[in-house]
């Protein structure tokens, strides 16, 4: 059986591989920014085509990150249309304190683990067949890999899951978290140090539970 103590050395060893409210903070100054802010002032007034540039902008990044995170190609798209769905409806209360992209990421990346939480619970339902899991193929023992470290991000807050997804798997710079977030790049090493802090512990407590436990 895959054991949780094999999946944290795993991770130990790739945590810099594959490793939220917006936070306001200093003024963005970017060219980009006033254009931006005008794209979202026409979408809240309900220009349709303005919704439409949204997307072409952003959805390239957002199935980026929600594929990251299933690695299902079927689903991250399934899953998009209803980031954008929600994008959409809830736009109308973006107060642009922070980058309208991080505040999408933060939809796309909470949506991705409700539909893993989902996802798991149907399995919980199956009656096949982990009887079988101590002679798991490569691929699946991968997947499980992935699915213990995922259950790790999901048992650390939002805001630092946020920022080890978009720095770790997106291959973000400090200074574009900066940007992103609008802390300082000091505040952004000092979280980014504790985040992973709390992912390390996360891994010990969860590799020190019964194998049935682990959920």
């Amino acid at each position: 059986m895959f054991e949780p103590q094999e999946a944290n050395t795993m991770f130990t060893s790739q945590i810099g591989a594959f490793v939220n409210s917006c936070v306001p903070g200093e003024e963005i100054q970017d060219s980009r920014r006033a254009g931006e802010l005008e794209m979202v002032r026409r979408v809240q007034s309900g220009d349709q085509q303005a919704f439409r540039d949204l997307m072409e902008r952003h959805q390239a990044k957002v199935h980026s990150i929600i594929y990251g995170i299933l690695h299902n190609r079927e689903d991250a798209e399934d899953i998009a249309q209803q980031v954008f769905t929600k994008v959409y409806f809830a736009i109308k209360d973006f107060d642009c304190r922070c980058l309208l992209l991080t505040w999408i990421c933060r939809i796309a990346i909470n949506e991705s683990y409700s539909h893993l939480r989902k996802r798991r619970l149907a399995l919980v339902d199956e009656p096949s067949g982990v009887e079988h899991a101590g002679h798991l193929p490569a691929v699946d023992k991968q997947m499980a890999q992935r699915d213990f470290l995922n259950k790790l991000l999901a048992r650390i807050p939002e805001d630092d899951r946020w920022l080890l997804i978009i720095k770790e798997v997106e291959g973000r710079s400090i200074a574009e978290l900066s940007d992103m977030t609008g802390m300082t790049a000091s505040a952004i090493k000092i979280k980014l140090f504790r985040a992973r802090q709390k992912l390390v512990q996360a891994a010990d407590r969860l590799a020190m539970r019964p194998t049935s436990a682990v959920a």
